[in-house]
């Protein structure tokens, strides 16, 4: 019986594989395999032998679906998308600044939706979420694989209404659950203040409908408040609209200079986009700051300044999401989101950085460490193709825009081990010190605004962390970290007691980044000194690192004997 059973069902294989074909899959010859309509008809037979024939029934139109899923998948994009009819009013996030959900930005990167940036004074900043969290599951279901318009679509909802999250965080061993309610959110797009007599700082948050408008009115009003200089920070700006990244790089170039190029494989649609206007801010001396989340049009922007020689670019280098996606209807209201070109800064660089095949975690790293292709002081540029600026600069393809001083906003070893053992707890040291913050102004009305950190605020926030549920603290660490947890203490105090805008001024004067911007334009007289300057700084840097290898790669082999 064993060898008959053997015998036969092989054969009854064969026969159903002739049957179920029709006849026509075993007829097609050689040449017939680069048919379209064979490939078709290869598909359709697929489709149908798994609704009849699989094991568990499958309903027809979901196999459908998932074949769509599945071809996009493949594609290696997470940008092309097919968004379904009850989908389709959640195509766009937050591009009229307000609108309802929890305050963050987010991205696809791997497998996993990402935060890209917490907006101030939101659901999400309240409840401790961060800049590199992983939303692992929505009301229970996993979150893997879900594009940008699917968790948006989770996400939003009325406002007054909980939404239960699972978030993985870089340095917690299991996922931390929250419960956000939904409010109403409104993005403030730009910030700007005056660092000194002579050099004002502005924060572009986003590209909405209404940037060029908006940062035009604050630098002129930090002109009119005696600006001679400018920084301009896209740091965590994820950008938004293609036609505002054009408007806000206008405002720097003169007319008729290219701003950005979108490549396609169909000829027509393939566009070079020029300053339509004179410049609106000739000769002012400027420093762009960006980081890993600066992305999309905040790429166009420093792009295009860097390739004319108008601004000096300074941090780490930036996200690398360069392309453009169109949206074409398909029957029954649904749609498809697709890649159909990718931009090109004026020198000719591809903004997209490859990241599709990369490590989703990795990059979720590396936005938490502020850190993309920077580990140090030094660019990793080794291999990357070399383009030239307006002024014969050299600056380097391979997705993304490179600074010209590279400047990570860095953390010790120390400061990072304190915030993952926070962040183990489920909270985050900015939302501690809100919390501390908001007590201690109430119960000192008379503070005054420029109030500095004191031992007996530190005291006190230590004996706040002390009574935190399942937070371990360590008083040794605290005391080691004290200079991290006075710029939290200090920007939360000052956000309780004067405003966002004073969080934000004191924040961000602790940040290497910008205190180096505030050097090189002191004095800075116009754009070509400002760029000379640079150089000098990455060259020093440059000095600075390789000595650093140098003496470890010696300590490496001086080991004593018996060391591991």
């Amino acid at each position: 019986m064993r060898k008959l059973n053997r015998n036969w069902v092989p054969a009854v294989t064969v026969t159903i594989m002739a049957m179920g074909s029709g006849g026509w899959l075993l007829q097609q010859g050689a040449n017939a395999q680069e048919s379209t309509v064979y490939r078709a008809r290869l598909f359709d037979e697929v489709h149908r032998l798994v609704a009849e024939r699989y094991v568990e029934e499958m309903d027809s139109a979901e196999l459908y679906r998932m074949a769509i899923d599945g071809m996009l998948s493949e594609l290696g994009d997470p940008y092309s998308v097919f968004i379904s009819a009850d989908q389709t009013d959640d195509l766009e996030l937050s591009i009229e600044g307000d609108y309802g959900g929890l305050g963050i930005r987010i991205q696809k990167v791997g497998e996993w939706i990402t935060v890209m940036g917490v907006i101030p004074n939101t659901p999400a900043e309240r409840q401790g979420l961060m800049t590199g969290d992983r939303i692992v599951g929505v009301e229970g279901e996993s979150a893997r694989g879900w594009d940008d318009t699917e968790a948006v679509e989770r996400l939003r909802g009325p406002k007054g209404t909980p939404v239960s999250i699972s978030i993985g965080r870089v340095g917690a061993a299991e996922p931390l659950d929250f419960t956000l309610v939904r409010d109403e959110i409104h993005v403030e797009t730009v910030k700007a203040f005056m660092v000194d007599e002579r050099v004002g700082f502005v924060d572009l948050d986003q590209f909405s409908r209404d940037a060029r408008d908006e940062l035009r009115v604050a630098i002129r009003g930090l002109q009119d408040q005696g600006a001679e200089a400018v920084v301009l920070d896209l740091r965590w700006n994820p950008g938004g609209l293609l036609d505002q990244g054009v408007a806000v790089t206008d405002l720097f170039l003169d007319r008729g200079l290219e701003i950005v190029e979108t490549r396609s494989r169909v000829e027509d649609q393939n566009f070079t986009f020029g300053a339509p206007n004179e410049e609106e801010f000739p000769g002012l001396p400027m420093v762009v700051l960006v980081n890993t989340a600066s992305a999309s049009a905040s790429e166009i922007v420093a792009g295009a300044l860097q390739d004319h020689d108008r601004a000096v670019i300074l941090g780490v280098p930036t996200f690398g999401k360069g392309s453009v996606q169109t949206v074409f209807t398909l029957p029954g209201g649904n749609h498809l989101k697709l890649t159909t070109a990718g931009w090109h800064t004026p020198s000719g660089r591809s903004i997209t950085r490859d990241v599709a095949h990369g490590s989703g975690d990795d990059l979720a790293l590396a936005v938490t460490a502020q850190v993309s292709a920077t580990r140090g002081l030094i660019a990793d540029t080794a291999g990357a193709e070399v383009y030239y600026t307006a002024g014969g600069r050299a600056v380097y393809g391979g997705g993304g825009i490179t600074p010209d001083l590279i400047v990570p906003d860095t953390t010790t070893v120390d400061e990072r081990e304190f915030e993952r053992l926070v962040g183990r707890a489920g909270y985050s040291l900015n939302q501690l010190a809100f919390r501390f913050g908001v007590k201690w102004t109430n119960d000192h009305p008379d503070l005054a605004e420029d109030f500095a950190v004191t031992p007996e605020m530190r005291q006190a926030f230590f004996d706040l962390l002390s009574g935190v549920e399942d937070l371990e603290m360590d008083e040794d660490l605290f005391r080691r970290v004290e200079p991290r947890i006075d710029r939290f203490l200090e920007a939360q105090i000052a956000n309780a007691a004067f405003g966002e805008l004073a969080m934000f001024r004191r924040f961000e004067s602790h940040s290497p980044v910008y205190q180096e911007a505030v050097r090189l334009l002191a004095g800075a007289e116009s754009t070509d000194q400002l760029l000379e300057r640079a150089e000098v700084a990455q060259r020093i840097r440059d000095d600075k690192s390789n000595d650093e290898r140098n003496e470890l790669a010696a300590g490496e082999r001086v080991k004593p004997e018996g060391s591991r």
